[in-house]
């Protein structure tokens, strides 16, 4: 597929899930616009891997996904430089692990703002333009959780249920205009936002990392496997093909068979 015309903004894109979505969009030719959290030099070093190894121009948002404006400047930076912002991938996500009663209100505000409400700010922003030309691809992170719960996971359960809802209503407000829009929803995937959760879940339940990882992660997936970065980052690279023109609205599960239970 060739992309070469297009620009992505991908947020959460520094490591994990978002960094593999845009390294798959630029191999397909995209310019890419990437967003998150970490070390400037590790920042910098994602960047110019892109721009290197793959031969377009990539360039950083530092967008707190908190901030509506910082997000709008985000999508405004890549209409700036390159023209368009063609694909949006709404990636960005926290977790944080604990009882309802103890869940810290200001936890709670955090991961609806930026699990949720900063994919509202971004299409908002974005679809003026896609509109405008008549083809876009919005493609939203979601999870097992969108579908699902599991315990002391208050608010990004709730998130996830949000974003399902959001990219079912965008995707009717959109579909006479050649844009798609769909969510993703993985299991667990081996990132730093998964490896992170261990320690809190072994505090919450009582539990050893192996059995964190053995009877609650991988025990929610039939198949005992992680789903990969790359897996959903090659997702994303076909939902924003001409091939998924007539997807849209959907959530796409890529769980190892949790949901299927």
């Amino acid at each position: 597929m060739n992309l070469k015309s297009k620009t992505a903004v991908v947020t959460g894109s520094t490591s994990g899930i978002g960094l593999a979505i845009a390294r798959a969009f630029a191999k397909e030719g995209a310019s890419i616009v990437i967003n998150g959290l970490g070390a400037p030099d590790e920042i910098e070093k994602a960047r110019a891997g892109i721009e290197s190894e793959f031969g377009v121009k990539a360039v950083y948002s530092p967008a707190d996904m908190t901030k509506p404006d910082q997000i709008e400047e985000m999508v405004r930076l890549g209409e700036t430089t390159f023209g368009s912002v063609d694909i949006l991938v709404n990636n960005a996500g926290i977790q944080f692990v604990s009882p309802i009663e103890d869940f810290p209100v200001e936890k709670w505000d955090q991961i609806i703002a930026i699990n949720l409400n900063s994919a509202f700010h971004s299409i908002r922003a974005a679809v003026p333009g896609m509109k405008a030309r008549k083809w876009g691809r919005i493609i939203n992170t979601a999870s097992a959780h969108s579908l699902v719960a599991s315990p002391y996971k208050a608010a990004y359960v709730a998130a996830k249920h949000g974003i399902t809802g959001l990219t079912k209503t965008v995707a009717l407000e959109l579909a006479t205009h050649g844009i798609t829009v769909n969510c993703i929803s993985p299991g667990y995937v081996w990132t730093p936002l998964v490896e992170k959760q261990i320690p809190d879940t072994m505090k919450a339940r009582g539990l050893t990392k192996e059995q964190v990882i053995n009877d609650v992660m991988l025990e929610a997936q039939p198949t005992k496997q992680f789903v990969t970065v790359d897996q959903v980052a090659a997702l994303a690279v076909f939902l924003s093909s001409d091939a998924a023109s007539q997807i849209t609205g959907a959530n796409l599960s890529m769980d190892g068979g949790w949901t299927a239970k």
